[in-house]
């Protein structure tokens, strides 16, 4: 038995860990497998004689959880950055709330990737 550890940055929630533990242990040679969204790290025992590290690699890659989990974020007032404005709004009518809003580019998926779980659509209605 060989171990194989990967950092995954996009393993950052119990369901993570859940998906990420069912496609691995599908996998044949796939002896054991611990998985941490604490520390976003996998550890994988298997067997060399049946699988190798870059087909395991590769499922994880396919299920989406070797991107890096990128986030936009604020900039400050430094040049040749975008910035990101926050807009702040307070209404008499709602007391002491005060609300925040800020726009974001899109880049073409959504802010916070969640690998493993598909989009919502309501395609059955």
């Amino acid at each position: 038995m060989e171990t194989l550890t990967l950092s995954r940055p996009a393993l950052y929630g119990d369901h993570h860990v859940i998906e990420v533990r069912r496609i691995l242990l599908a996998m044949p040679g796939v002896q054991d497998i611990y998985a941490s969204s604490a520390f976003q790290l996998v550890e994988i025992t298997y067997d060399p004689q049946q699988i190798d590290p870059d087909t395991i690699t590769a499922r994880l890659g396919e299920a989406g959880y070797l991107e890096s989990l990128e986030l936009p974020s604020e900039t400050g007032n430094n040049p040749g950055q975008s910035t990101y404005f926050r807009h702040t709004t307070a209404y008499a009518e709602v007391g002491r709330v005060v609300s925040f809003a800020q726009g974001v580019e899109t880049t073409g998926r959504a802010l916070w990737p969640c690998p493993g779980l598909g989009v919502i659509t309501d395609e059955g209605k």
